[in-house]
């Protein structure tokens, strides 16, 4: 399968001037990742252990944070403009490395489609009444799968359309579940308390996958004070939107349980709820595992493939897994691999931003990609899964916060100590050798 020029999304090349997006495009889609389900489960947590306006804080706060590591890494993506997987490579990890990061991002972004198209299919199997559960997962399945096969114009187009919409459905379910807003509001939690510093951990660990692979969405960002526009806006109104009606939802009802809220409101409403929260946020799930495993054959089997075409591969695998209800078996799965994202946020803000090691080789090459990279980095190989462990392990902070700092420090360190000057410098000269050869 070979990609056809001009017509995939630049899946393995930079992003041209001439194909970039206003501001507010991206912005609109940004807002749509982070206005999802889970962010509504995160509020109704919040809330019930928290008075409203201290999990406001809670979430500005972790908003501020988390636009930090989104605008830091979301700009290296719109410099270069190259996806997170191809980018990894002259940004710490080298050829074998984003070949790593690659298959990672497409299993877990395949595993989240499966499971969030199967609660779609079980929703719109109870408002309808016509069709059992897995008939429904596989006809929304296919429709992202077509959203997402035509690249990013449609998604943005999507976005337009579902955001306001599950926007104003949001608002609808608040209002007719929760007799007195106000009171919600001035209320105290009905539950247990929560601290704020576990709250603004809780925060944070909600979104910070999201903000690890920024370059994906950045890279069609046309400045970088549009991507602090983007971010801000995407991340910030996001977090308050969904998660304070989560908040209000908790307060009122004394419950945590948003789907059994959502599924009380009845029939379509509930289902559109649903349709409309998972959907600008499924496509961006296919999009991205479509990018990683296009760089995963490219640097591993030097094979260029056609991002749309495994799109429709993945988007129809993971519809029939969620299908069959196995995705949902893979749960906790998906959830550890979650937990390797934060350190490659860490490794690639401190090579791109401050070490630099291969910060000639990316720059020089514009508008081109670099046609050589470090086969591999030894330091990064002990860098990142150290990380996520020692993240993981610490009996104190949030493990994906710990986890990118702990990488940032490190790869920082590794490079003020020159531990990458031999090591690499021969594998980049291989490469070279090699294509040189090959040639």
């Amino acid at each position: 399968m070979t990609a056809p020029p001009g017509r995939d999304d630049q899946a393995l090349s930079r992003v041209p001037d001439r194909a970039r997006h206003r501001w507010v495009s991206v912005a609109v889609q940004r807002f749509g990742q982070t206005t999802a389900l889970s962010q509504l489960l995160l509020g109704a947590t919040l809330g019930f252990g928290m008075r409203f306006w201290d999990a406001f804080a809670a979430l500005t706060i972790g908003a501020v944070l988390l636009n930090v590591i989104a605008v830091a890494v979301g700009v290296i993506g719109q410099r270069e403009g190259l996806p997170t997987a191809i980018l990894s490579r002259w940004t710490g990890f080298g050829h074998a490395g984003s070949a790593v990061l690659g298959l990672v991002i497409a299993l877990s972004c395949t595993g989240w489609f499966g499971v969030q198209t199967g609660l779609v299919g079980v929703a719109l199997a109870g408002a309808t009444g016509v069709l059992p559960a897995p008939v429904w997962s596989l006809v929304f399945g296919f429709a992202v799968t077509v959203i997402a096969a035509c690249g990013v114009r449609w998604m943005a187009w999507t976005a337009y359309v579902t955001v306001p919409a599950f926007f104003l459905l949001l608002l609808w379910l608040v209002l007719a579940e929760v007799n007195d807003v106000g009171a919600a509001v001035s209320g105290p939690a009905p539950g247990p308390a929560i601290g704020l510093p576990t709250a603004i951990t809780l925060v944070i660990g909600s979104f910070i996958v999201g903000a690890a692979i920024a370059p994906d969405l950045t890279r069609f960002n046309r400045s970088g004070w549009d991507v602090v526009k983007q971010t801000v806006f995407g991340v910030t109104a996001g977090e308050w939107v969904v998660s304070l009606a989560g908040v209000v939802i908790a307060h009122g009802l004394g419950t945590t349980d948003v789907m059994g809220v959502i599924g009380s409101s009845g029939g379509w409403i509930g289902a559109l709820v649903v349709v409309t929260a998972v959907l600008k946020i499924n496509d961006w799930n296919l999009y991205s595992a479509s990018l990683g495993l296009v760089n995963f054959f490219d640097a591993v089997f030097a094979l260029r493939i056609s991002r749309a075409q495994v799109t429709v591969v993945v988007g129809l695998a993971g519809s029939s897994l969620a299908a069959a209800g196995i995705v949902h078996q893979f749960s906790h799965f998906l959830v550890l691999l979650g937990v390797v994202f934060p350190p490659v946020a860490g490794i690639m803000i401190a090579e791109y931003h401050l070490v630099r090691r291969w910060h000639n080789e990316i720059i020089s090459t514009r508008p081109n990609v670099p046609r050589s990279a470090p086969a591999w980095v030894p330091v990064t190989a002990v860098v990142w899964p150290a990380s996520a462990v020692l993240g993981e392990l610490l009996p104190f902070g949030q493990s994906s916060v710990n986890s990118l700092v702990l990488a940032f420090a490190l790869y920082a360190s590794a490079g003020r100590l020159d531990l990458f000057q031999r090591r690499t410098r021969k594998a980049t000269s291989r490469e070279m050798s090699g294509e040189a050869t090959a040639a």
